[in-house]
């Protein structure tokens, strides 16, 4: 396992861009990071701290999470708002997030603060629709965290990890979820970002177990990738053929406060490829 970058606080939101090569988040730190094929890295946004989920918009830019859901362009330009936080009805922000093969933007909300003492209130699960809409189509999210869809796109996984599991859902017309299923459990952390493969399996980073687990498409444990950190928070699939697991990592469990990592397995099976959001823009920050 070769480890590509380092210091960073708490490194979440990996994927990969065609064309540009890898790009993560620093939650504590703040802003979005690329990391090129050949190794060089570059600073694509500052500042923006709290952003668990990105994804890579049609109109030339990214979808990050945080405090709202938000369209930020390669171009610079205003930040366009896509769906705001709504605190006075337990919406205190957002974490991670895909999109299915039509565009939608699915994203979990957080009931309370993450990084904050006191009882955790659950969140729920979102969709943002073609024409701009918002909807939630699952509720009673303790911690969202990690999302992706299936190779034939009927299910959905989600990671809920304050409940230490794996939780999936058939999707049916029009981006709707059927009722919420036990996928997989773990005891020895909490499930974070997902990723699937071609073959149907679930690479989930587990967070604070200091590994990434694979899960067989009924749920079984095909195997555990070893990860020299405890705090593993997401991964991804790259590279120019999708074999090349990217792992990240953050600094909880080891000395110093800044030992976020970003790592790559070359594990020789392709993972599927996240696709475009195409969600319109219509609003402004």
């Amino acid at each position: 396992m070769d480890r590509l970058a380092h210091g960073y606080g708490l490194v979440e939101g990996p994927v990969w861009i065609p064309g540009r090569g890898l790009m993560f988040s620093d939650v504590h730190g703040g802003g979005v990071y690329c990391l090129s094929a050949d190794g060089a890295l570059a600073t694509v946004f500052p500042h923006r701290r709290g952003i668990g989920g990105i994804a890579l918009h049609a109109d030339n830019g990214l979808v990050v999470g945080g405090r709202n859901i938000a369209f930020k362009s390669f171009d610079g330009g205003d930040t366009v708002v896509l769906l705001d936080r709504d605190a006075d009805h337990g919406n205190v922000g957002y974490n991670d997030l895909t999109t299915d093969a039509a565009g939608r933007i699915y994203v979990g909300s957080l009931g309370s603060p993450v990084f904050e003492a006191g009882e955790q209130l659950p969140g729920n699960l979102h969709v943002i629709d073609l024409d701009g809409g918002a909807r939630i189509v699952a509720e009673d999210v303790l911690l969202t965290n990690g999302l992706g869809f299936s190779p034939d796109g009927k299910t959905l996984y989600h990671s809920d990890s304050r409940r230490q599991t794996v939780h999936c859902y058939d999707v049916v017309g029009n981006g709707d979820l059927g009722p919420k299923r036990t996928f997989a459990t773990l005891d020895d952390g909490a499930p974070d970002g997902l990723a699937v493969s071609t073959d149907g399996a679930v690479w989930v980073a587990v967070a604070g177990g200091g590994c990434v687990a694979v899960f067989e498409p009924d749920g079984s444990l095909r195997q555990r990738i070893a990860v020299p950190m405890p705090m593993c928070t997401s991964v991804c699939f790259g590279g120019e053929d999708l074999t090349d697991l990217y792992i990240v990592t953050g600094s909880d469990g080891v000395e110093g406060d800044r030992q976020g990592s970003v790592y790559r397995e070359r594990v020789g099976l392709p993972g599927l490829r996240v696709p475009i959001a195409r969600v319109p823009l219509n609003a402004e920050a």
